[in-house]
C-alpha cells in the first residue's frame, strides 16, 4: 500500500494529461475532407422536407467514392433553433456517417460578434450544451466537434483561449470519448495557431485555415472595386516581377498596384511550404494532431495557377502528416456546385486530380 501511495504521488506531481491522444483510426478519418458550406449555414429553404433532399444519396456516395474521408458541416447555430430543423440536421449527419464519412460539426454563427459580445459567447456555449448530449449517441470514430469556426479576437487573444477552454470543458462533459477540434484566433489562421497554448486534454486535434496569398486565392476579395478579370490572370508560381505584371496587367490603377505587390512578393512553392511548415513544427513541438480545416482557390482563377496552388498545399500537408479539407463542395473556392445541388453533381476531374483523388 505504501509503495502504491508513493507511485500515485509521483504521477500526480508530473501532471499526466487528462486524456489520451486521438486514436489512430480517428486521425485516419480526418485525412481528406470536404466542407459542405450552404446546407445548414445558408439554407435555400428551411422546409424540413427540402433540407432532407438537399444532398442526394448518389451525391453522398460520389463524395465517398472520390476518396474523401470526412465532411466538415458548416452550421449556423441559429438555424438549429427550430426543433424540426435540428432533427433533420441529426438525420443528415447519420446519413453521411452511414456512407462511411466522418462528420466534423462546425458552428458558423451568422452575424454573431463572438469576440466582443458576452451575450453571443453565452449563445455559443448554450448551443454546445444543447446539442452535446444528443451528439453522444453518434459514433466517436466518425464524429468531431469543432468549437467555433474562425474566431477573431485580434485585440485580445487570451480572451479566445479562455473562452475556448470553457467551451472545451462544457463539450467534454457531454462527450467524454469524442475527439474535439480546437483552433487559434485571428480567423483560425496559422498566425493564431502559433500563439495558441495547447490544452492538457489529449483527445483533441488542432485546426488552421490557409488561403495565402489571398490576392491569388480569393482574387483579393477583401478589397471591393478591383478588376477581378485581371487578378484572375495572376500566375502561380509568380514569375519574375516584370513578366508577372505584364501577364496580369490592368488599366485600373488600384488593381495594377495590387498586382505589382503580388508579383514583388515572389509567391512560389518555397513560400507556401515555409508557411505550412511553421504549422507543422508547432504541432510537432506540442505533440498534437493538425488538420487544415479549410483551404481553397477561386474557380475564377486561371486553371494553371489554381491547380498548381491547390496541389502544392495538399501535397505539403500530406507530407507533414496534416489532414485537410477543401472549402468547399458548394462554394466558388472549391467545386463550385450550386445551392441546392442537383441530384448528382459532377465533381470536377481536374480539381480531383489536384487533390490527389480518384479522377474517374
Amino acid at each position: 500500500m505504501k509503495r502504491f501511495l508513493v507511485l500515485l504521488l509521483i504521477l500526480c506531481a508530473v501532471g499526466l494529461p487528462a486524456r489520451s491522444a486521438p486514436a489512430p483510426d480517428r486521425v485516419a478519418v480526418l485525412k481528406r475532407g470536404l466542407n459542405i458550406t450552404g446546407w445548414f449555414r445558408f439554407p435555400s429553404s428551411r422546409d424540413p422536407a427540402a433540407l432532407r433532399q438537399w444532398l442526394s444519396d448518389a451525391a453522398i456516395k460520389d463524395i465517398a467514392a472520390a476518396g474523401f474521408t470526412f465532411v466538415r458541416l458548416a452550421t449556423d447555430p441559429a438555424v438549429l433553433e427550430t426543433p424540426a430543423i435540428r432533427d433533420v440536421w441529426f438525420e443528415q449527419i447519420r446519413r453521411l456517417q452511414r456512407a462511411g464519412l466522418g462528420v466534423m460539426i462546425s458552428p458558423h454563427p451568422v452575424g454573431w460578434k463572438i469576440d466582443t459580445s458576452v451575450a453571443d459567447q453565452a449563445r455559443l456555449e448554450a448551443f454546445w450544451r444543447g446539442i452535446g448530449p444528443s451528439l453522444k449517441a453518434l459514433p466517436p470514430r466518425l464524429t468531431f466537434a469543432e468549437l467555433l469556426n474562425e474566431p477573431v479576437f485580434r485585440a485580445d487573444p487570451p480572451a479566445w483561449w479562455r473562452l475556448q477552454r470553457r467551451l472545451l470543458t462544457a463539450v467534454r462533459a457531454a462527450l467524454p470519448a469524442h475527439t474535439i477540434v480546437l483552433t487559434g484566433q485571428d480567423w483560425g489562421g496559422i498566425g493564431g495557431l502559433l500563439t495558441l497554448p495547447p490544452e492538457p486534454d489529449g483527445n483533441v486535434v488542432y485546426s488552421f485555415h490557409f488561403y495565402d496569398p489571398p490576392e491569388l486565392t480569393s482574387l483579393a476579395a477583401y478589397r471591393p472595386g478591383l478588376d477581378r478579370a485581371a487578378l484572375a490572370r495572376l500566375a502561380f508560381p509568380s514569375a519574375e516581377p516584370a513578366r508577372c505584371e505584364l501577364a496580369a496587367g490592368s488599366g485600373d490603377t488600384a488593381t495594377r498596384d495590387l498586382i505589382r505587390f503580388y508579383c514583388a512578393t515572389g509567391q512560389d512553392e518555397a513560400k507556401i511550404r515555409a508557411r505550412l511548415t511553421q504549422a507543422a513544427d508547432w504541432a510537432a513541438r506540442n505533440k498534437t494532431v493538425l488538420v487544415a480545416g479549410e483551404f481553397g482557390a477561386s474557380a475564377a482563377l486561371n486553371p494553371a495557377a489554381r491547380m498548381a496552388w491547390l496541389n502544392l498545399v495538399r501535397e505539403t500537408c500530406e507530407a507533414a502528416g496534416i489532414g485537410w479539407a477543401l472549402w468547399g463542395y458548394d462554394d466558388v473556392m472549391g467545386f463550385n456546385i450550386s445551392r441546392p445541388p442537383p441530384p448528382r453533381p459532377v465533381l470536377d476531374r481536374s480539381l480531383r486530380g489536384a487533390l490527389g483523388l480518384a479522377a474517374r
